[in-house]
C-alpha cells in the first residue's frame, strides 16, 4: 500500500464533453462565455484556461487578478463580470483588453472615461435584486449602446423553470432591449437557462457548473474525482456504535471500512448517514459522523473490501449530486472547498 492521501482527479477531457452536450442545445451562433471564477469551480484557473481554450468562445470571472491571469494563457475574451470600480483598474482592463461588466450606476461616470476603448457588458436588474441596474435608469446608459458591447442579464430561478419569476425576468429584459438601439449582443442564460430555455440563448450563454457536470442535465458527467483509501477494517458484533456521540448502532453484525479523508479535506461534516460512496465499483454508504480525518463506510456486502482500496466520494460514476441532494448542499460549495492538503492530479489539458 502506498502512504494514503485524499485524492482530486480532474479529467478536462470529461469537461469539454459537458461543453459539447451544452452546445448540442444552442444554435449554432451561439457564443459560449465559459464561467471559471473562483478558480474554474475548484478545478484549477490556469489549466482550465488552457484545457478549454480550443472549446469555448470567451472567459468570465469575478476577480480583476483571475482576468490577467487568464489573459497570460489565452487571446480569447476575458469578461470580469462584476466590473471594477477604480481608475488603475481601468487601466489594466485597458492593457489587456480585458472586458468589463456595469452593474450600477455609481459605475457610469468612470466606464464613461473609458467607452472608446473597452467593451462593456451593461448588466440589467430584471428581478433577481442582487446586482443590475433599474430599468429606470438603463436610459442614462445610451451612450454605450454600441454594436460592440453586451446587454446581459442573471435569471435568479433558471433551474425550476416553473417558477413564474422566470417569466417576469424575460420580460423586464425585453423591456430593457427595446430602449436600446437593438444592435448590441444579448446575453442572458446561465448553466441551467441554457437546458430549460434555448429560445433565450441569443449571442452568448453563460454556462459555469454544467461544464463541470454539477447540475443535473441528461449526458452531463462530474469531471472531477475526490477519492481516498481506506486505511482500517473494523468488524463488529450487533449493537456496537460507531464514530464520535455513537450515532449509528449496529443492527446486526457489519463490516466497517475507515477511509483516510474527513471534513479538513473539504468532505462535509453534515453528510449524513446514507450518503453514498464507491468502493470497487460497489455502492457503500456512510455510516456514522464524519471526523476532521476519517469516515466510516458501511462495507458489510462488499465482502473483497480491503485496507488499501479506493473509496470514491463523488466521480464521474458516482456524481457530486448524489452527496449534495442527499444532504441538502450545493455542488458548488463542495467543487470549491477542496482543501489544499489533498493531492491533486490533472488529466487531459
Amino acid at each position: 500500500m502506498i502512504e494514503p492521501n485524499s485524492e482530486l482527479v480532474i479529467d478536462y477531457e470529461l469537461v469539454r464533453n459537458n461543453i459539447q452536450v451544452i452546445k448540442k442545445n444552442l444554435a449554432p451562433n451561439c457564443k459560449i462565455m465559459g464561467i471559471i471564477k473562483s478558480n474554474a469551480y475548484g478545478h484549477d484557473l490556469e489549466k482550465t484556461t488552457r484545457a478549454l481554450d480550443d472549446s469555448i468562445d470567451g472567459y468570465g470571472v469575478v476577480r480583476l487578478q483571475e482576468a490577467l491571469k487568464i489573459r497570460e494563457n489565452s487571446s480569447k475574451p476575458v469578461l470580469a463580470m462584476q466590473g471594477v470600480y477604480s481608475s488603475d483598474a481601468y487601466d489594466a482592463l485597458k492593457k489587456n483588453n480585458i472586458w468589463s461588466v456595469i452593474h450600477s450606476i455609481s459605475q457610469l461616470p468612470l466606464a464613461k472615461q473609458y467607452q472608446d476603448d473597452l467593451l462593456f457588458w451593461i448588466k440589467v436588474n430584471t428581478g433577481m435584486n442582487r446586482l443590475g441596474i433599474r430599468l429606470d435608469e438603463l436610459d442614462q446608459f445610451e451612450s454605450l449602446f454600441k454594436d460592440s458591447n453586451v446587454l446581459m442579464t442573471h435569471l435568479a430561478c433558471a433551474d425550476n423553470p416553473e417558477d413564474s419569476l422566470n417569466i417576469t425576468q424575460f420580460q423586464n429584459f425585453d423591456h430593457a432591449w427595446n430602449q436600446t438601439t437593438k444592435s448590441m449582443q444579448r446575453s442572458v442564460l446561465n448553466s441551467a437557462g441554457a437546458f430549460n430555455f434555448p429560445d433565450h440563448a441569443y449571442d452568448w450563454v453563460r454556462p459555469g457548473i454544467a461544464m463541470y457536470g454539477g447540475i443535473n442535465f441528461p449526458g452531463l458527467k462530474t469531471a472531477m474525482t475526490f477519492r481516498s483509501q481506506i486505511i482500517s477494517i473494523q468488524l463488529l458484533d450487533k449493537d456496537e456504535r460507531i464514530g464520535y456521540g455513537g450515532r449509528v448502532e449496529t443492527k446486526q453484525p457489519a463490516k466497517i471500512a475507515i477511509v483516510y479523508c474527513g471534513y479538513a479535506d473539504g468532505f462535509p461534516q453534515t453528510a449524513i448517514d446514507g450518503t453514498s460512496v464507491l468502493v470497487n465499483s460497489h455502492q457503500s454508504q456512510i455510516i456514522g459522523r464524519v471526523s476532521m480525518d476519517l469516515i466510516s463506510i458501511d462495507v458489510t456486502d462488499i465482502p473483497e473490501c480491503k485496507i488499501g482500496d479506493w473509496c470514491e466520494l463523488w466521480s464521474p460514476d458516482l456524481s457530486i449530486l448524489e452527496n449534495t441532494e442527499k444532504n441538502g448542499l450545493l455542488s458548488y460549495e463542495l467543487m470549491t472547498k477542496m482543501s489544499e492538503r489533498v493531492k491533486r492530479e490533472y488529466l487531459n489539458i
